[in-house]
């Protein structure tokens, strides 16, 4: 039997110099497979997966949390998007940095944003019991979500997936 078990606790956290937590999160996303090239608007072919907040199961997110010391940062995004919405996937090239401010600690954080690429989706996951997930389009995303830094991620998700080769991979 496998245990399926969130990291818990800040003892393997890392700190910026001027003690900002760093934050690592992903947007998962899929490109919806067509049968025939179109001029489709990349708003309707990508999907992206969202997450409730685990505090007011209301919210919704993209995948985040700390990165700790004995993981690269790719292994963090990789970690929370697995432990947070149950996906495995491709991590791209990262979107950005940001700063943002902690609504429940009041603290400033750093964080670092990947695209994820998905390609499993699992039935089981660890923190299935305290979050719902979504697949959701990119204008609902940004309808939804609160977070503008998590907004402007998914800006320069949209527009990097706008201008690679997209007819190629909605029609194999």
């Amino acid at each position: 039997m496998v245990s399926l078990v969130s990291r818990q606790g800040r003892q393997l956290q890392r700190y910026t110099s001027c003690g900002k937590r760093r934050i690592v999160g992903c947007i998962p996303y899929k490109v919806k497979k067509i049968d025939r090239i179109c001029e489709c608007n990349i708003n309707q072919v990508v999907e992206v997966l969202v997450v409730t907040s685990q505090k007011t199961r209301e919210e919704i997110m993209f995948p985040k949390g700390g990165w700790e010391l004995d993981e690269t940062i790719t292994q963090a995004a990789r970690r929370e998007a697995f432990e947070e919405a149950g996906v495995q996937g491709l991590v791209e090239d990262s979107l950005g940095k940001w700063r943002y401010k902690s609504k429940s600690h009041d603290k400033i954080h750093e964080a670092v944003m990947f695209p994820l690429n998905v390609t499993e989706e699992l039935y089981y996951w660890p923190e299935k019991s305290v979050r719902t997930r979504k697949w959701i389009n990119v204008a609902e995303a940004m309808a939804e979500c609160k977070q503008s830094w998590m907004k402007e991620a998914l800006e320069r998700l949209v527009k990097r997936l706008s201008t690679s080769n997209l007819e190629e991979t909605t029609s194999t």
